[in-house]
């Protein structure tokens, strides 16, 4: 098995350190190039949506990522990339891959200063530990969607097919759980 990390911007190393740590082969996808090797996953890590969604286009990586995504490819995708994933964006007119039917609200905490951790319950993985960052939540889902958590009233984790989609970063926390739910999937 090897996993495939989206490394154009935000939290991709914390990533891979989560993966060196399992044992889990990686590689970083950084231009259109490293589409050439062979991933079983991939990873859209958090960070800054609008950055990564313009750089997904300018390095020509945003279709054959897409296309990877519609075709199957299990996927874990972590703030920024619960923003990518998601088919509506609230007050927006476009969205990005628009895989996953739910609607987002971006920074739906507040900037910076509304950061926060807490413990919750995730379905399949138990109480596992949530750092939010400037984090969106999932304001409507559709039919089809699996809801795996909800923090405060708020869906902050679901899954729809073969994508895992968390408002929060398990990248930051020592609990590998949410990772190996993904693994699980890339089997």
């Amino acid at each position: 098995m090897k996993i495939g990390i989206l490394a154009v911007q935000g939290a991709f190393a914390e990533h891979g350190a989560v993966l060196d740590a399992m044992g889990i082969p990686h590689g970083e996808i950084r231009c259109k190039e490293d589409l050439q090797r062979s991933f079983d996953g991939i990873i859209l890590p958090g960070g800054e949506s609008t950055v990564q969604g313009k750089l997904l286009r300018e390095l020509e990586l945003f279709s054959p990522i897409r296309q990877w995504i519609e075709g199957g490819m299990p996927v874990l995708a972590t703030c920024a990339g619960m923003i990518l994933l998601a088919q509506k964006i609230e007050g927006q007119d476009d969205a990005y891959f628009q895989t996953v039917p739910i609607t987002v609200r971006r920074n739906a905490y507040g900037r910076q200063l509304g950061s926060f951790h807490t413990e919750d319950e995730c379905s399949g993985a138990g109480r596992v530990p949530m750092t939010f960052i400037r984090a969106p939540y999932v304001t409507q889902a559709e039919k089809g969607v699996s809801i795996l958590s909800t923090v405060q009233g708020h869906i902050v984790a679901v899954r729809y097919q073969n994508q895992i989609a968390l408002s929060f970063h398990p990248e930051l926390d020592h609990d590998y759980r949410l990772h190996q739910m993904f693994l699980d999937l890339c089997l």
